[in-house]
């Protein structure tokens, strides 16, 4: 079903930053479109252009909590930005068919780090994502579904899980419970950045229309290690596993899916530390085996509903 929504009311290694262009699309061949999953489409003032997602409903309408669950970095892009791929390649839609949760995926977004640039891509085109999420989507949902927007998770994987991090430690309260899987919470450590840089020149983009050359105080701006104080409060749980395969993994998933794992894995680690220091509560799961690829996060969402859903007061979960 598609809907056209309402008017609003108002440290990594080399290697892992030489893999970072080769991150890896292949999935499980999941796909659902059955009568809790629908499509809507939003306009994005910010962005000057219709935004479409995925939307989950839950099995009994009522004032819902909420989650918004993000792709990694070739967001959408094998669906030609039609379905998102946590629809086409995991078992989200079977998985969230019983939860009592709003889920909302959004469609696109394609090496953007769903972060609001400074300048229009000629490749990528106008990315306003921090905009959009905090302050288009929450009125989208009400206007068009039951939902309470006060109790509002994200999540994501890899450039997702970043972007996720970084959203909450920008936007204080905004949202009760994060989850990042796979992630690297850094932007300002020069390793982490030539990472991300490598992240967004492989799909298209200009890094430096993003948050400007090397030393933008941009890039500090949205590094959620050094922006950790302002997590507290919030529930987080953060996943990633050693880079070593396990048997769901594709042969194809290793050259690029071990090492960007491994750089996850040292990230993952620092960020760890940063909390700690600061006496910030948080969840860490390392996994033991699996690669930088959807299998891993098919799982990691399974696990990590748990604590979604106490943190959302979501009962019967």
């Amino acid at each position: 079903m598609s809907v056209r929504a309402r008017p609003r009311p108002v440290g990594l290694v080399a290697l892992v930053a030489l893999a970072a262009a080769t991150i890896l699309s292949g999935g499980t061949g999941h796909a659902d479109s059955g009568p809790r999953h629908e499509s809507l489409t939003v306009y994005s003032a910010a962005m000057g252009h219709d935004i479409h997602l995925d939307v989950l409903l839950p099995p009994r309408p009522r004032a819902s909590a909420v989650l918004v669950l993000l792709d990694g970095a070739d967001a959408a892009n094998d669906s030609g930005n039609r379905t998102s791929d946590w629809i086409t390649k995991t078992d989200a839609a079977q998985w969230f068919s019983d939860k009592n949760i709003t889920v909302a995926l959004p469609v696109g977004g394609r090496g953007s780090y769903y972060t609001d640039w400074q300048r229009p891509d000629p490749v990528l085109g106008v990315n306003r994502w921090e905009t959009f999420l905090t302050e288009e989507l929450p009125g989208a949902m009400v206007a068009n579904y039951a939902v309470d927007t006060t109790r509002t998770a994200i999540a994501g994987t890899s450039m997702g899980g970043h972007a996720a991090l970084t959203l909450a430690a920008r936007h204080p309260g905004e949202y009760r419970s994060v989850a990042a899987f796979s992630s690297c919470p850094s932007t300002a450590d020069p390793r982490a950045q030539q990472s991300i840089r490598l992240t967004v020149a492989s799909r298209g983009g200009n890094p430096d229309l993003m948050w400007g050359p090397s030393d933008d105080p941009q890039w500090r701006d949205h590094d959620p290690l050094l922006l950790a104080e302002n997590l507290r409060g919030t529930d987080l749980l953060i996943t990633v596993g050693a880079g070593r395969p396990d048997p769901r993994d594709s042969p194809g998933d290793t050259f690029g899916g071990a090492p960007l794992e491994w750089g996850a894995n040292m990230c993952t680690r620092e960020f760890e530390g940063r909390l700690r220091e600061l006496g910030i509560p948080a969840t860490f799961a390392y996994r033991p085996t699996g690669l930088h690829a959807w299998p891993s996060w098919e799982t990691d969402l399974h696990n990590a509903w748990p604590q979604l859903a106490d943190s959302l007061d979501i009962p019967d979960s």
